[in-house]
């Protein structure tokens, strides 16, 4: 990895933004922010203000007539969502809001991961017809799926698309589902003010139409003004899950979600949070990512994603915990099939010349936990990496994971038709499948492509915000940086490097020694901690770590609350040799 200092701002915008601490000023300006107007706005979200009127998403008129119909004629109504920690909580905040008004003629329907597959499946939508379903609404889904919304008017129900994806281009052309009403900002007819809404953010979008309708129309009228946001808990989970831009109105609904998880009642919530020892009060977008958003995906990949569903929407306590339990056992179970296979795929890897794309994979690997063994060897090897197995059916399916350098998306659209079968996915993160007579060319072929495409695949460039000295660690430094959280996708927690800084004491720690723990002092002699999850002195082999020894560090703030103690430290995301003139 090449690291680079941005450098500083210059005066003009520097002025322009006013009273802000020349730190702040710094890490907004390089998340694009250069005006004092544009700075209070994204340091101050304002729901009144920065949420926009869901009817300006394009068809969301049609489809709350059409619901609300479906209502009031006691209609059968399907939630079809998908699998992961979007489509899920997209899914509750539908359930919640029907269970809110008293509508019983629904279920939530969740595709198995491994048994079905991602999208909307015919065999699910036969079965719907002969139960006597009128509507499906999608959640996360559906814009691709054209000939199954073909299917389900062929058999008598209409769809209403609610999705976040790109729709079908073939020849140039957009094609859409055939559906009843198409939600998705992403179709060229939408003029909605930000497109980059995640699935639960449009699902809550919707239920932000309905109430607003319905209660022009005379219903919902003992519904409080303003309950849907008690649903943010889910919208802001979501958002912050499904790596969207946290930006405009996505900003505010993780600011607001994040707001709303802190004061939820939701007792599967508040259960999951229990069984991790996490702080309700204090939880943070690193919790939801790291902790909470494995929990749920675990449902699908382990077992079925409608064990993570029945947690967030129940109201038993009793089962709350035993879901609670649950998923987290079943977490386990993931981290160690994950282990299982990066040691397999490692162990493959070194008997072999490396190219410019890795391709690993093993019939008995499980397709739903390959993307996290992609994402280490990514970081293992510094290069795209696709890895597959064979799903319950014999089909080969896999994840892939780019290096930063290049779409991995595009890498996969350029490969000559008729290898791969599917594809998906985002810049640097994407699925497909395949068949056995292309597996063990795919590499080379993926890796002249790679070649030819003109791509640097020199190590990518990763930006350290600014250099601190250890007397910058303090709450006020901190306080000064949370206030650009949330964080996340284009708007990265800062990092910092603090050159040449003396290693006081190291610890490698956890039940397995997975964690490296270092203190420093500052010229106060006042002790600075730093901690790196799933590194050791062993991720460093060429720098002493010892006590006395000199390191460059590279590292965010954080505020712990481990063991109920509050602690400002230090997160490690590099260690480097010390500058020459250590």
């Amino acid at each position: 990895m090449t690291y680079k200092i941005r450098g500083e701002i210059p005066k003009k915008n520097a002025d322009e933004m006013g009273e802000y601490s020349p730190l702040v000023k710094k890490l907004l300006f390089y998340r694009g922010v250069t005006t004092k107007t544009e700075a209070n706005r994204f340091l101050n979200p304002d729901w009144e203000r920065d949420i926009n009127d869901p009817f300006l998403i394009f068809n969301m008129e049609k489809a709350v007539d059409r619901i609300l119909t479906a209502i009031g004629a006691g209609e059968k109504i399907v939630i079809y969502s998908d699998y992961d920690a979007d489509g899920i909580p997209g899914g509750v905040v539908l359930h919640d809001f029907f269970k809110k008004i008293g509508y019983t003629n629904f279920l939530n329907y969740i595709p198995h991961r491994h048994d079905e597959g991602y999208g909307l499946k015919a065999e699910a939508i036969e079965k719907f017809a002969k139960d006597g379903v009128n509507l499906i609404i999608t959640v996360d889904l559906g814009i691709t799926d054209i000939e199954s919304v073909a299917l389900a008017n062929k058999l008598g129900m209409e769809v209403i698309v609610s999705d976040h994806h790109l729709p079908v281009i073939l020849n140039g052309v957009e094609v859409l589902p055939p559906a009843f009403a198409v939600l998705d900002s992403k179709q060229s007819a939408d003029t909605y003010p930000d497109n980059m809404l995640c699935g639960a953010g449009v699902a809550f979008k919707l239920v932000q139409a309905l109430l607003k309708k319905g209660k022009e129309q005379g219903l919902f009228l003992d519904i409080p003004d303003g309950w849907e946001k008690w649903l943010l808990d889910m919208a802001g989970l979501s958002t912050i899950a499904d790596m969207v831009p946290l930006k405009k109105e996505n900003r505010v609904l993780a600011k607001y979600g994040l707001t709303v998880m802190r004061k939820s009642k939701r007792v599967g919530l508040l259960a999951l949070l229990r069984k991790m020892n996490i702080s309700q009060k204090d939880l943070t977008e690193d919790d939801i990512g790291y902790m909470i958003v494995p929990r749920i995906n675990a449902a699908g990949r382990m077992d079925h994603p409608m064990r993570a569903f029945e947690l967030l929407s129940t109201q038993d306590s009793a089962e709350a915990e035993h879901l609670a339990e649950h998923l987290s056992h079943i977490n386990d179970q993931r981290k160690g099939h994950v282990a299982v296979i990066i040691k397999e795929a490692r162990k493959h890897l070194e008997l072999r010349e490396l190219r410019e794309v890795i391709v690993v994979g093993h019939p008995e690997w499980m397709p739903g936990v390959l993307g996290l063994v992609a994402n280490k060897l990514v970081e293992d090897f510094k290069r795209p990496v696709f890895v597959w197995g064979y799903d319950s059916a014999g089909k080969i399916k896999g994840s892939c994971r780019g290096n930063g350098t290049m779409s991995i998306v595009e890498l996969m659209r350029a490969v000559p038709e008729g290898i791969f079968l599917d594809v998906g996915g985002h810049h640097e993160a994407g699925g497909f499948s395949t068949i056995h007579e292309h597996i063990h060319t795919l590499e080379e072929t993926l890796s002249d492509l790679y070649m030819k495409m003109n791509i640097e695949t020199g190590e990518a460039v990763k930006y350290i915000d600014s250099t601190l000295t250890l007397d910058d660690v303090t709450w006020k430094t901190f306080k000064e940086i949370d206030a650009l959280s949330p964080f996340g996708l284009e708007n990265e927690k800062p990092v910092f490097l603090f050159e040449n800084v003396e290693i006081d004491a190291m610890r490698i720690f956890g039940k397995t020694k997975e964690h490296l723990g270092l203190d420093f002092r500052d010229s106060d002699n006042r002790k600075v901690s730093a901690i790196g999850f799933f590194l050791t002195d062993k991720n460093f082999p060429d720098i002493k770590m010892g006590s006395g020894e000199k390191i460059n560090l590279i590292a965010s703030f954080e505020r712990s609350t481990f063991r109920n103690v509050t602690e400002l430290r230090l997160r490690i995301t590099d260690i480097l040799p010390p500058s020459d003139n250590a």
